[in-house]
């Protein structure tokens, strides 16, 4: 999704830096990674480019690798903002507030995991397709969307954005995509009250994916956080419409 990020980066004068997680697209795969090696990954990245302090913008699944890097490099995180972000699933004793598939993976996962990994090797020839103009209306309806998210998804640069990130994890590996999904099932290995850096969480009233509920006890768990709640946005308007106000704010702290 850094796609969304660029035209108003480039009107803020904000120089974005997205690394593709191993396994995802054409980065090397990590056989059994931990959420807690990515922030060794990132101080590498950074080292090389020679940049001492960064701020952190994490959209929908990059929530925990933000929160982990935060936790770990408190000196150089200067803040983080978190939008529509994924939430501690294996903490979870209810899981009403998420998305039906994933509670769905994430029962199959405990169960029957090599199943879910042969499902996931069946389903990348087709999830890593571009769906034919003509058919994403097709496609926006069968996803079931909130109201706000299909008629922001109806704008084809938004639609790119959004669907181009997941098509490039899929054209990796089955592997790679089911090594990434794991990390949201383990529990991580570190406290989100742990996290003393500013945080900003955006998120709106009308997610799908990690229901409002679920993302105001994520905030009220933060000790520096400023939580904003946005009527009528869903799981993909909110970062598409709202994306230079949320760098504005980050670029702000």
């Amino acid at each position: 999704m850094a796609q969304l990020t660029d035209e108003p980066a480039r009107e803020l004068g904000v120089r974005i830096i997205s690394p593709d997680r191993p396994g995802i697209s054409g980065s090397s795969l990590q056989p059994n990674r931990k959420l807690a090696d990515w922030p060794r990954v990132i101080e590498g990245v950074l080292d090389h480019l020679g940049i001492g302090e960064f701020r952190v913008l994490a959209i929908s699944g990059g929530a925990p690798y933000a929160y982990a890097t935060a936790a770990t490099m408190p000196r150089r995180v200067r803040s983080i903002a978190i939008v529509c972000g994924a939430i501690p699933m294996a903490e979870l004793q209810d899981r009403k507030g998420l998305l039906p598939l994933y509670r769905w993976m994430l029962a199959l996962y405990r169960s029957h995991p090599q199943l879910l990994r042969r499902l996931f090797s069946m389903a990348r020839p087709i999830l890593a397709l571009r769906p034919p103009v003509r058919l994403r209306p097709l496609f926006l309806k069968m996803l079931m969307l909130r109201p706000s998210d299909a008629e922001s998804l109806r704008d084809a640069a938004a639609f790119e954005a959004i669907f181009e990130s997941q098509r490039r994890a899929w054209r990796g590996s089955a592997e790679g995509v089911m090594a990434d999904a794991q990390i949201y099932a383990l529990p991580w290995d570190f406290s989100l009250e742990d996290i003393h850096v500013p945080v900003r969480l955006w998120h709106g009233t009308q997610d799908r994916a990690f229901s409002v509920r679920l993302a105001q006890e994520v905030a009220e768990r933060l000790p520096n956080c400023k939580a904003r709640f946005i009527d009528d946005a869903g799981h993909y308007s909110l970062p598409i419409r709202h994306m230079r106000e949320i760098l504005k704010d980050l670029i702000s702290l």
